[in-house]
């Protein structure tokens, strides 16, 4: 039993049942036994990995992507490049090596992370050592100015609340404790507003996610894009509407029962699209497209091919798995999705043309 563990089975025996929202934040970030609190979990010593760790060309495409976006919109500067929940910080060093290119890009660029945990901020600081950055803890402390944002698998780790409809109202799915041992349970019925529009595509026992904590991200990040020009770009695993029950683990690489070591398994959900859409007001939101026809339209096939000229035997072995892992429909290509924020009147970022 992990050390959080004991603690949850503590609190619930006093308190009572939590929520799987609660439950999520306290395995991820508490201040001592969260799970991004005191490791870096990425890459092939860590549990799970990236795209931008899998191939440099997904920073590279990105970097561009947003840097075409930029020069469409005027090339305001200065503005705010940033990333929420960056990782080691590889793909934001992708991006600025990828953008050096571009005219006045680099020059009007204001680098801002926004991280909450003190063990990957730095890892940020040596992977972008060379760069000026600013660390913040939510988007809402981002510059009021232009905004170029990306999100790549950020928002499936927030905490979410699971419903499950019965014949009379909504049963919340909790955590609660039975001899000894952290287990999933649910409340009494009862109706809940906030879900009536579920009504209509839901049956009895359907279970239906929510989370709450993603609509001020969005907001913020609208907000700015709203009043000043810029994108967003939304990069994560999930659909346009939640149905079903999403949380996972991974701890090691391999699936995890998502209670049996809470602060040493990595959590996540599926993400909600079109929750996501509808919490950003003002904006224009891009058609939800599959990673991999989004990589494919910005040229990683091309890039793939002259990178390749480069490489021989293991590497180039590597690098032709990297692909394939990126853009195949059965691999990452149509698990993830990208929605893009843009201006109203604007063109859609490169890649998320209708």
């Amino acid at each position: 039993m992990t050390p959080l563990a004991e603690l949850l089975i503590r609190r619930i025996a006093a308190t009572g049942p939590i929520t799987v929202a609660d439950y999520m934040a306290e395995c991820l970030l508490h201040p001592e036994h969260g799970y991004y609190t005191g490791r870096d979990p990425f890459g092939s010593g860590g549990d799970f990995v990236t795209a931008p760790e899998i191939s440099q060309m997904f920073g590279e495409l990105v970097g561009l992507c947003l840097a075409q976006a930029w020069l469409d919109q005027g090339a305001p500067a200065p503005f705010t490049l940033a990333e929420l929940g960056p990782g080691r910080g590889t793909l934001m060093a992708d991006i600025l090596r990828a953008t050096g290119s571009v005219p006045g890009f680099r020059e009007a660029a204001q680098v801002h992370l926004v991280e909450a945990s003190p063990a990957l901020r730095a890892r940020q600081r040596q992977t972008l050592a060379e760069a000026r950055v600013t660390w913040c803890e939510t988007a809402d402390a981002l510059p009021d100015q232009p905004l170029l944002a990306i999100a790549n698998e950020f928002f499936d780790a927030l905490p979410i609340r699971q419903f499950e409809r019965g014949h009379d109202g909504w049963r919340e799915r909790q955590i609660a404790v039975r001899d000894g041992r952290l287990i999933f349970g649910l409340t009494a019925a009862a109706p809940l507003s906030a879900l009536d529009h579920r009504m209509c595509d839901t049956e009895p026992g359907d279970l239906v996610e929510t989370c709450a904590p993603a609509w001020p991200v969005v907001e913020a990040l609208a907000r700015r894009i709203a009043g000043h020009s810029g994108a967003a770009l939304i990069i994560d695993y999930g659909g346009w509407r939640s149905r079903g029950d999403t949380l996972q683990a991974v701890r090691g690489h391999e699936p995890d029962d998502p209670l049996a070591h809470p602060g040493q398994a990595d959590l996540t959900a599926h993400v909600d699209f079109e929750a996501l859409a509808d919490a950003a007001p003002g904006v224009a939101r891009s058609r939800l497209t599959p990673q991999g026809v989004f990589l494919e339209r910005l040229g990683v096939t091309a890039r793939a091919q002259a990178l390749a000229k480069t490489l021989t035997g293991d590497a180039l072995t590597r690098h032709i798995a990297a692909h394939r892992r990126l853009t195949h429909p059965r691999e990452m290509g149509s698990l993830f999705n990208v929605l893009a924020l843009y201006p109203r009147g604007a063109r859609p970022p490169p890649g998320l043309e209708p």
